[in-house]
């Protein structure tokens, strides 16, 4: 053997062994259950915030830390067992909504919308999904798998709470699971979906914070770290799409996107709305960043989401 081809031999063994390295490096960083990483950070953007609107989310939150909830959990089909909070509305009617968290967060995030849909008169169920707060797991599916969870958690509304008439909120990662929730097969039951700032797939907005975070392109590192992440967590980056699954909806679909997001882009948003079938709704909040309209523009989402609701209940 020639020297030369010892060196790139040498070479290209070196090569394949840094790429293992940096697919189970951002496997840690995006997938694994745990770490702290530092996602893309929006620059500080002065915004007026209304004084009503402040007093409403101020209220809404002193309101959401009195409440009494019952702890719920299922057991999914891959044997995990996920928590959740459930306030019970005497006046709900059959009225439901689950509330879906983003990434790397919990289900006390979603405190400032259990008072807005308690007030309309529903039952309010916020989940912890997967590899999050007080559930199980130890992987993080950006909606994949998630979906799944919530087509289960509608079930166990429809089966424990007589809900005939379900809602499915989520923002950021939480927005782009019911956006993949929206492809399956679900009950007639659910009336309606609300995707507050979602993301087109797991492999779109990983490559857009790989940029801005590392600006490193995404070729090879993110196909190599969905290699890894089939192989651990049984998913891959590229089929957690919610807009191949959006594509798939048959209900009505409200889209909100901050005008100011750079976490996850607005033209996201704006891809989802063109390709989602169904009845569907788009708005922008202008100078709201990342899952910020209800905070910028908390009495026109309000008015806004009521519209929604009212209208897909007719249908």
């Amino acid at each position: 053997m020639s020297k030369f081809s010892k060196v790139a031999i040498s070479l290209l063994a070196f090569i394949i062994i840094a790429l293992a390295f940096a697919g189970d490096f951002f496997y840690g960083e995006a997938v694994q259950r745990g770490n702290e990483v530092e996602l893309h950070s929006e620059e500080e953007i002065p915004v007026t915030i209304n004084p009503d609107n402040e007093q409403i989310i101020e209220e809404a939150a002193q309101w959401y830390k009195e409440q009494e909830f019952e702890k719920v959990s299922i057991h999914t089909y891959d044997d995990l067992t996920l928590e959740g909070d459930f306030l019970k509305n005497e006046d709900s009617e059959g009225k439901s909504v689950i509330l879906a968290h983003g990434f790397r967060g919990n289900r006390e995030d979603m405190g400032d919308f259990v008072r807005f849909y308690y007030d309309q008169g529903f039952d309010v169920l916020i989940p912890d999904a997967r590899g999050h707060g007080g559930s199980e797991g130890d992987y993080i599916g950006f909606g994949w798998h998630e979906r799944l969870d919530i087509r289960q958690w509608t079930g166990l509304l429809i089966d424990e709470e007589n809900s005939s008439d379900i809602f499915l909120h989520g923002i950021s990662m939480g927005a782009a699971t019911v956006l993949m929730t929206s492809g399956e097969e679900l009950p007639p039951e659910v009336k309606g979906i609300i995707a507050d700032s979602p993301y087109t797939s797991g492999a779109d907005i990983l490559s857009y914070q790989l940029r801005s975070i590392y600006n490193l392109p995404a070729f090879p590192l993110i196909p190599i770290t969905s290699g890894v992440t089939k192989l651990r967590a049984g998913f891959n980056f590229y089929e957690a799409s919610a807009l191949e699954q959006a594509e798939k909806n048959t209900h009505p679909l409200f889209i909100i996107h901050g005008e100011a997001d750079e976490l996850v882009p607005t033209s996201m948003g704006e891809e989802l709305y063109e390709a989602a079938g169904g009845d569907k709704m788009f708005w922008t909040v202008p100078d709201a960043g990342h899952v910020k309209a209800y905070t910028v523009a908390t009495q026109e989402y309000q008015e806004r989401l009521r519209g929604f609701i009212e209208k897909s209940m007719e249908k």
